[in-house]
């Protein structure tokens, strides 16, 4: 038996891809996330896990007191310095997040590590060399895509860049890796996903707020954390990848 396919999730924001990846079978010890509204929602889902507030500081943090062996790291940092809409000043963005993932990375050593961010960051050569570089200095492999949130069911695109590295020379189960989605019919994934009823509430009726928005717009959709979750656990030769 293998050991559990532990994870900890940085940049956590209300923890879409947290719930997609316990959903695939594998287990949150550690969350970090410096937005209070956001980790007031962590709370309300994940209240024993462990939780940070400062990705600054997250490697002096977790190996303050006996851990979890962390077998996966998983986020997304900022994606304002390559979104198509703002500035895109890549690298020179003071919020250009990558080397605070990387030296979490390099502390806890995982098998796995997640990236996610907007399609954006494929446009910076040297912003997603460094990030590609990185891990292959640290002895991974990575495969990357573009993932559609409806691709897994949901009536919107959101499309978003997923970068999966795993030990060097270790083939990913799935033939086809993280390029091929399994087709979902929508009619049967999608009966959760109701219209949004007037302009200043939300599906679920709870009237709408500035964080809540931000935080939702942030968020990744949890079936496509499942996707991906499923890989890994299926990489790692604990079940049959989807």
């Amino acid at each position: 038996m293998t050991a559990s396919l532990t994870y900890l999730s940085l940049f956590s924001g209300i923890g879409g891809l947290d719930l997609g990846l316990d959903r695939a079978g594998l287990t949150c010890v550690g969350q970090v996330e410096r937005d209070p509204y956001c980790r007031s929602v962590l709370t309300t889902h994940w209240p024993e896990v462990p939780k940070h507030d400062d990705v600054r500081t997250a490697p002096s943090w977790w190996f303050a007191r006996p851990r979890p062996v962390i077998r996966l790291v998983a986020g997304g940092f900022p994606c304002q310095p390559f979104g198509r809409g703002g500035l895109r000043l890549g690298t020179s963005d003071p919020r250009w997040g990558w080397p605070l993932f990387y030296d979490l990375v390099r502390a806890v050593r995982p098998e796995y590590v997640l990236v996610e961010n907007v399609p954006g960051l494929l446009d910076h050569a040297d912003a997603f060399g460094t990030v590609l570089g990185d891990l292959a200095a640290l002895g991974f492999d990575a495969e990357w895509s573009l993932l559609s949130a409806c691709a897994l069911g949901a009536p919107h695109t959101r499309e978003r860049l997923f970068v999966l590295a795993y030990p060097a020379g270790k083939r990913l189960v799935q033939r086809g890796g993280i390029q091929r989605p399994p087709h979902r019919d929508p009619k049967r994934h999608v009966h959760h996903w109701a219209a949004q009823p007037e302009p200043h509430r939300v599906a679920d009726g709870v009237p709408r707020r500035v964080d809540r928005n931000r935080a939702l717009g942030n968020a990744v959709v949890p079936a496509v954390g499942e996707f991906i979750g499923r890989l890994i656990v299926a990489s790692a030769g604990q079940v049959t990848a989807p």
